[in-house]
């Protein structure tokens, strides 16, 4: 009876779960679509907060990279990652928004939930003169974009 038991174990429940496994690792890593265009392709991510989208910011020196810079008009959490090397927020600003972060050592991430409206807002780094040097970039909210079907990139930024 033992020996049967292991060997069921081995042969059918095992391979279960190396397939199982295998599946979630595939799905983690985007289900081996490549890098490029992959944002694109898929639906915008929730956040942890209901009624909220994300939308991951990463700051490098000295450039703002959102993984969308094209939005629908509602509440945003913006994930921001100092991916540089020297301390950086993150602040979004336009049409009476005018919110940051706090300032974020290399490798670290904030939040930061935001209602946007139809319209342009800068998104920069307040930082010193982060700005000045380039450490900037544009949303634009507007209500008759597309949500889906892989319309929305971050135009001039590098994606």
């Amino acid at each position: 009876m033992a020996t049967t038991l292991m060997t069921f174990v081995r042969r059918d429940v095992g391979t279960g779960l190396a397939a199982g496994a295998l599946a979630g690792i595939l799905m983690a890593s985007g289900g081996g679509i490549g890098s490029v265009g992959a944002s694109a392709l898929s639906a915008p991510e929730r956040s942890g907060d209901p009624g909220t989208t994300r939308v991951d910011v990463k700051l490098v020196d000295f450039k703002v990279e959102p993984s969308r810079s094209t939005l629908k008009p509602g509440v945003y959490t913006f994930v921001a990652k100092n991916a540089g090397h020297e301390d950086h927020a993150l602040e979004i600003e336009g049409h009476g928004t005018d919110k940051r972060t706090q300032a974020l050592a290399p490798g670290e991430s904030a939040n930061l939930t935001v209602k946007l409206k139809d319209g342009k807002y800068e998104a920069y780094c307040p930082i010193d003169a982060h700005k000045q040097m380039g450490m900037k970039t544009e949303l634009t909210v507007s209500g008759t974009t597309s949500q889906g079907g892989g319309t929305h990139t971050a135009e001039g930024h590098g994606h």
